[in-house]
């Protein structure tokens, strides 16, 4: 006897029908406590009728794709990790690279990518090109605009605050421009679109973990593909690869993974 279809996978084909997002690569457990908030907020109580209202109202859908796409980010997270980006790893790559190509996956706000630039900055390095990708097309419109709420600059020094951002009001700061037009912003979505190639160092962090045990696969040998040899992919704290070599990749430090010949 066939198993009748669930109204959720009903859902997530609408979903990808509606807005291109495909909803099977994620953890399902982990996307449905976050609709269900969504939908306890208009109340309704099953998916269809969500989807319903989802259909007929823009700005819940731009609700919808905010909480699933799940926008986390702040300027240097984890900063011991970004100490050894930039006293480590960005050295050992201008060894091998005269002009480095770098990847922000899932840049949310921007403050990622432009962490990295802060860094090149601080290091003199002027031949770069930084790439900042995401599937939410609000959150890059945030990002291009370059400002930030006090709040979410706690991750940035006094020094660099003085430094790499102007100040609006009492509450708000703009990146300058330096770093700001140093970083290209474009819509990607890790899931279905072309990588691009010739990858010196890739970010990706905190992505990774919403995705299912197959997606991450996929994920994971696709950013290899996107590196160049001795190219390095820089993880988050909450994420590994568990057979590195699968993908040509070796550790080189926690949370760093280098491509190997």
């Amino acid at each position: 006897m066939i198993s009748p279809i669930d109204d959720y996978t009903i859902f997530k084909r609408k979903i990808k029908e509606l807005i291109g997002l495909d909803l099977d690569g994620y953890k399902d457990e982990q996307i449905k406590r976050r609709i269900k908030i969504l939908m306890d907020r208009v109340n309704v109580n099953n998916f269809l009728a969500f989807y319903r209202a989802i259909e007929k109202d823009p700005f819940l859908r731009k609700d919808f794709i905010d909480k699933v796409t799940i926008n986390v980010s702040e300027f240097f997270r984890n900063l011991d990790q970004f100490d050894i980006l930039k006293n480590r790893v960005i050295p050992q790559l201008k060894d091998h690279f005269k002009r480095l190509n770098i990847w922000s996956a899932g840049c949310s706000y921007g403050n990622e990518p432009y962490s990295v630039s802060i860094i090149l900055d601080e290091l003199g390095i002027r031949e770069f090109n930084i790439l900042a990708t995401d599937i939410d097309t609000e959150a890059l419109k945030k990002a291009k605009d370059g400002v930030y709420k006090l709040e979410e600059l706690k991750g940035v020094s006094e020094e660099r605050l003085k430094k790499y951002f102007t100040k609006i009001d009492n509450e708000s700061y703009r990146i300058v421009d330096k770093i700001r037009l140093s970083v290209r912003f474009e819509y990607l979505d890790l899931l279905k679109d072309k990588y691009p190639q010739n990858m010196h160092l890739i970010l990706c962090r905190n992505v990774i973990i919403y995705f299912t045990q197959e997606a991450k696969e996929r994920v994971f040998r696709k950013l290899s593909e996107s590196l160049e040899t001795y190219g390095i992919l820089f993880l988050g704290n909450t994420e590994r690869i568990f057979n590195p070599q699968n993908y040509k990749l070796k550790p080189v430090d926690l949370f760093f993974y280098k491509k190997e010949a």
